[in-house]
């Protein structure tokens, strides 16, 4: 083999040694980045955790959904709208909505039972009704401490500057 031939077949190899190397490198860091290994020339990077792996079987799991339920006031009746309403919302389009008058409280509820077919007895439908209107009008909600109407903020106490 002449020199010149030997130079360029060592030239060769080890670019392909090389780019070896480098592909393997790359490789081993995505996969330790993954499985979440990190080392001191990592860290103080941003990076984005991998994607779960997607089972290609049949069986699967799901995580538990996370459930925040607010807390309906306490009174007569509390039991039976969590009963039946819940069946087709969560209570938080109860406490999340303005405080509604009595009248629109009885016409909601009748709604449900009339128009969407809510199975409500009839001797449980006047015990919600008025539930909601002891509980949820103008003059009856009582908003937690530190919140306003409809589960907004309350008011900043940022001092307003004078322009």
């Amino acid at each position: 083999m002449t020199p010149a031939a030997h130079s360029k077949l060592f030239s060769a190899i080890f670019l392909a040694a090389v780019l070896g190397i480098f592909s393997l490198a790359a490789r081993t860091a995505q996969d330790e980045t993954q499985l979440g290994v990190y080392t001191d020339a990592s860290l103080g990077g941003v990076t984005q955790t991998a994607p779960r792996r997607l089972s290609t079987g049949a069986v699967y799991s799901v995580e538990a959904y996370p459930l925040d339920r607010p807390e309906l006031a306490p009174g007569e009746g509390r039991e039976l709208v969590e009963s039946y309403c819940n069946t087709c919302h969560s209570p938080r389009y109860i406490t999340m909505q303005p405080p509604l008058p009595a009248a629109a409280w009885e016409a909601e509820v009748n709604k449900m039972v009339k128009t969407f077919g809510q199975p409500i007895p009839d001797d449980a439908v006047p015990k919600i009704i008025a539930y909601l209107q002891s509980h949820y009008t103008p003059e009856t909600r009582k908003e937690p401490e530190g919140v306003k109407s409809a589960g907004r903020p309350a008011k900043s106490h940022r001092k307003k500057t004078k322009k």
